[in-house]
């Protein structure tokens, strides 16, 4: 069966597509400046072997992008979805787990500023409502910034069922609130853990936050109201990468 296929842009976004051999590559559109930059960043392999390279203007890669206001930098690629990886299959594999789990969070550039922080800072995968994941967004791939490469999405059909389901195989679920009980850095993390984040504008719906064993903040400036969900979770991400490798 043929895999739908879609355009990702920028320099990043399209190299480590490149890089990584279980992404299809089908056709690459380069300026001749950006072709010599992908053999300069990669000198022992040749990334571009086995793709149809085209050659292009600068402004003739512009249509690319500019309905999404972005900057191609040169870089567009035609590539297939990676296989979706099975949260079941996952969690039998490992220990010691943490999964981002967002809820209702839907800007593209939020989600893969998320998602480049979660690749950078060893968290396990991403669970995301398969609805609401924007899979073939330019703007996701080029704020994940190659990142989209190196990490787990986890898309599922209902995430309160999620939630309860790891909680029965002894995930605590620890929701991330302005109004939490305790800061998340008093917290002793151990074992399997799902951080609970809620959307830009309204947190995490009340139903949901109902399955977190735990709500806790992030403390910050009283004067400030709150952190856009991606500085919050990169916060938090590269905390507990610090504290388990401190262990």
């Amino acid at each position: 069966m043929n895999k739908s296929t879609f355009f990702i842009v920028g320099q990043h976004a399209v190299i480590e597509a490149l890089k990584n051999p279980k992404r299809k590559v089908l056709r690459v559109f380069l300026t001749e400046e950006s072709k010599k930059n992908v053999h300069r960043k990669n000198p022992k392999k040749n990334l571009l072997e086995d793709v149809k390279v085209y050659f292009k203007t600068k402004k003739e890669l512009d249509k690319y992008s500019t309905k999404e206001n972005l900057l191609h930098q040169g870089y567009v690629a035609e590539i297939e979805h990676l296989e979706k990886p099975i949260l079941k299959d996952y969690i039998q594999k490992k220990n010691d787990i943490t999964f981002a789990c967002l809820d209702s969070v839907t800007d593209p550039r939020n989600i893969g500023s998320l998602i480049r922080s979660a690749a950078s800072f060893d968290i396990d995968g991403i669970i995301i409502k398969e609805r609401y994941f924007p899979s073939e967004s330019k703007l996701m791939f080029k704020a994940a910034s190659g990142a989209m490469e190196y990490i787990n999405i986890f898309e599922v059909s209902n995430i309160n069922s999620t939630l309860k389901n790891l909680k029965e195989k002894n995930f605590w679920v620890y929701g991330f609130d302005g109004g939490g009980d305790k800061d998340f850095t008093n917290i002793e993390w151990k074992g399997n853990n799902i951080l609970l984040f809620g959307s830009e504008g309204s947190g995490m719906h009340e139903h949901t936050s109902k399955y977190a064993d735990f709500l806790v903040k992030i403390d910050i400036n009283k004067k400030i109201e709150s952190l856009n969900i991606s500085n919050s979770a990169a916060i938090v991400f590269h905390y507990l990468n610090y504290f388990k490798n401190k262990k």
